[in-house]
């Protein structure tokens, strides 16, 4: 099973969350951390939550993103996007934000899937950073009516981003 991406110490945001953006592997799109942190602050705005932290984005390829995803799921093969919420911790250093949990990207996976959606990567990778995020901070979709909730806001957040809705019929083959 892997380990945890590591930490490092970032300087507490002003307001909002801070993005710690690691990317071991050469696999494409790989988008700059400005980028990253410009769509996890529309995940939070969009979802009305007022929260202050860190939040690790980790870009993977297939073999990482399988060890994680068999390691935590007990799921064979790689998959899309894993969220792992900060467990609370026991105490922090004053002035450091907490941590609020890791985003764990497959890249070989979003390439395959935006292919096979036709969906341009790029777009794709950042509706799985977004739904990643609302992940960390409490959405889930479970169940159906949480499934449409989630949905629908991945959808208003990815349209103020200028980003096409993931979900839309066109994009499904």
């Amino acid at each position: 099973m892997p380990r945890p991406p590591e930490r490092r110490r970032v300087p507490a945001p002003a307001r909002g969350v801070a993005v710690v953006l690691q990317a071991p592997t050469r696999a494409r799109p790989r988008p700059a951390r400005r980028t990253v942190e410009q769509w996890v602050a529309a995940a939070v705005a969009g979802s009305r939550r007022r929260v202050a932290g860190t939040i690790t984005v980790r870009l993977v390829d297939a073999r990482e993103g399988r060890a994680y995803n068999e390691g935590y799921r007990g799921k064979s093969g790689p998959t899309n996007v894993l969220s792992f919420p900060a467990p609370e911790p026991p105490a922090r250093l004053r002035g450091e934000p907490p941590e609020l949990g890791d985003i764990i990207v497959c890249m070989p996976v979003v390439a395959r899937e935006a292919r096979e959606q036709g969906k341009a990567p790029r777009d794709h990778l950042a509706h799985l950073v977004v739904h990643g995020t609302l992940h960390l901070l409490g959405y889930d979709h479970e169940r159906p009516a949480e499934a449409r909730a989630m949905e629908s806001l991945e959808t208003r957040i990815l349209a103020r981003l200028g980003l096409p809705d993931p979900y839309a019929a066109e994009h499904v083959q």
